[in-house]
């Protein structure tokens, strides 16, 4: 017996089913909800349709006494939540289908209710991953023994938003390539987010494995002088990408602003900048790096010490390891452990070297100390030195907040020198000085390898497009003026010299000579290129003259 109910004003399930009924179908309805037990007395029911109700709610008994049912129809409801262990009063059943309803997850321990399933279709709904657990319970499955070489288990996952991260891996894998007695009622999934891999495919996805927060090894003690700037760093790795923050052990608040970066390598890095340090802010601070899957911490000492009154300058040990940590190194990392907040003034006091005052050429012995980028993971440091060819100095160089300084030695002579196995998106402190001798202030300089050579290479780009332009721009107009002058100078020697501004200069010089009381020789004017100007007016100044000399007065100067 089949029984279908389609009334739009039915809120609740009819209560006089017949009991022999085997399918009933409620579609198209106002049924908001099934209470308890609604269908307790179909004891031969095998398929129950609830398709396109308003349905927003199934009671956990909902199911009780459908022993045969075999096929659960949902679709297109309102349900936010399935009573997944409902299922269990319903063993036989083979096909549940929930499409296009409000579900948001489903709980790990859903599992078990759906090992036995042939048929799901969980599409259209609102589903960012689906619990490991799923994979466990359909990993097993054989396939139909009534359909030999038919799949075990069809699937529809399609149209949810997937949020494609670490925790949809094994899933994804599972579903692409690891489960060939699984078909998809329609294939291509793809990713909602996040945002980088919104349209991607599970096919092209890359995802990495979840990986709780691993604490990079950094600085357990840091010593600074009263007044100067710190600054901590904290490193950590883990997917997804941890949480990084600072705190004090003594429950004091920071005084200090905290920065977080990521480098290129997928290191997340927090920054603790403490500005002028004082005795208050010696103690003991705690990073911590936590996401879903836990946390760890990290212990770091600041201890303040008083301000020294001049540069200290020992000898820096020869064999690696040598002396107790307290030399040029030391120094100049307590001076340059933090330059994300305002520098403090460094003394100014005179450098000693082995006990001996030093005079105002080593104080000067590197100027004008530069960074030129090579690479992403190498610069070259560049530098005057005018006592370069007699004194020998050193380089030293480090991740900007650990305390241990490498040392590159540089023979005489040498200006420059490169620092290869850089990390990129790090910054780092290096100093140039006499071998020996402590780094002052403007002997060193901080940068980061990449910002660097990103730096240089748009500087190159920049340089080639002004050349460029300048090209284009300056020969054509060279061209216009060269060819405009040597056109005026043909057209001159073409046209030759005129015959009338000659006679004009003749008459002219005449005309004054008689006319003067001074008879002495005068030059003949060179005819150039005024012969224009003279000859336009020579008319008027012959008159001129004539005129003056009817009246009998003296001529002394002529107006062309």
């Amino acid at each position: 017996r089949t029984v279908v109910c389609n009334d739009p004003d039915m809120t609740l399930p009819p209560a006089a089913v017949p009991p022999d009924t085997c399918r009933l179908r409620l579609e198209r309805t106002a049924i908001r909800r099934v209470p308890a037990a609604a269908f307790v007395a179909l004891r031969r029911l095998e398929q129950l349709w609830l398709p396109y109700n308003a349905l927003g709610r199934l009671g956990a008994r909902a199911l009780r006494g459908l022993g045969r049912l075999r096929e659960l129809r949902l679709p297109g409801n309102r349900l936010a939540a399935f009573p997944w262990a409902a299922l269990g009063d319903a063993p036989r059943l083979r096909l549940l289908d929930l499409q296009a309803n409000r579900l948001a997850a489903v709980p790990p321990g859903a599992a078990r209710f759906l090992r036995d399933l042939t048929f799901l279709d969980l599409s259209s709904n609102r589903l960012l991953r689906l619990p490991p657990a799923l994979q466990a319970a359909w990993a097993p499955l054989p396939a139909a023994p009534s359909l030999p070489g038919r799949p075990g288990l069809v699937l529809g996952l399609q149209d949810n938003p997937w949020a494609c991260d670490c925790r949809l891996h094994d899933l994804v894998h599972f579903l692409e390539g690891g489960a060939p007695h699984l078909a998809f009622i329609e294939a291509g999934l793809r990713c909602a987010g996040p945002g980088g891999l919104a349209g991607v495919a599970f096919r092209q996805l890359q995802l990495s494995r979840c990986q709780g927060p691993e604490l990079r090894p950094g600085v357990a003690s840091v010593r600074s002088p009263l007044g100067s700037t710190v600054l901590l760093r904290c490193g950590a790795t883990g997917v997804p990408e941890p949480q990084m923050s600072w705190r004090r052990v003594s429950g004091r608040p920071l005084n200090g602003t905290v920065h977080q970066q990521v480098s290129r390598d997928g290191t997340s890095w927090a920054l603790l900048g403490l500005p002028a340090v004082s005795h208050l802010d010696a103690g003991d601070y705690v990073c911590q790096a936590s996401n879903f899957l836990g946390a760890s911490e990290t212990l770091t000492s600041l201890v303040v010490t008083e301000p020294q009154a001049s540069t200290e300058c020992s000898r820096s040990p020869e064999a690696p390891g040598a002396g107790t940590g307290e030399g040029p190194e030391a120094a100049a990392y307590d001076r340059l452990v933090a330059r994300r907040m305002p520098p403090t003034p460094w003394p100014a006091g005179p450098s000693m070297e082995e006990g001996g005052p030093t005079g105002p050429q080593e104080a000067r012995m590197v100027t004008a100390l530069k960074v030129v980028g090579d690479t992403h993971q190498s610069v070259t440091l560049v530098w005057k030195a005018p006592r370069a060819g007699s004194v020998a100095l050193s380089v030293l160089y480090a991740v900007l907040g650990q305390r241990t300084m490498r040392r590159v030695a540089v023979p005489p002579g040498r200006t420059r020198v490169t620092l290869r196995g850089l990390v990129p998106e790090t910054k780092y402190v290096a100093c140039v000085c006499a071998r020996g001798l402590a780094p002052r202030k403007e002997q060193c300089v901080v940068f980061s390898p990449d910002e660097v050579a990103d730096a240089e290479a748009t500087q190159r780009l920049i340089n080639a497009v002004v050349a460029s332009v300048a090209a284009v721009i300056a020969l054509p107009l060279t061209l216009l003026v060269g060819c405009g002058a040597l056109r005026r100078r043909c057209r001159q020697c073409r046209a030759g010299r005129s015959p009338e501004a000659t006679s004009t200069y003749l008459s002219l010089d005449g005309l004054s000579l008689s006319l003067g009381e001074d008879s002495g020789p005068r030059p003949q004017p060179s005819l150039g290129e005024a012969e224009g100007l003279l000859s336009a007016r020579s008319s008027s100044s012959l008159d001129s003259a004539t005129g003056g000399a009817r009246r009998g007065g003296r001529v002394d100067e002529y107006f062309c």
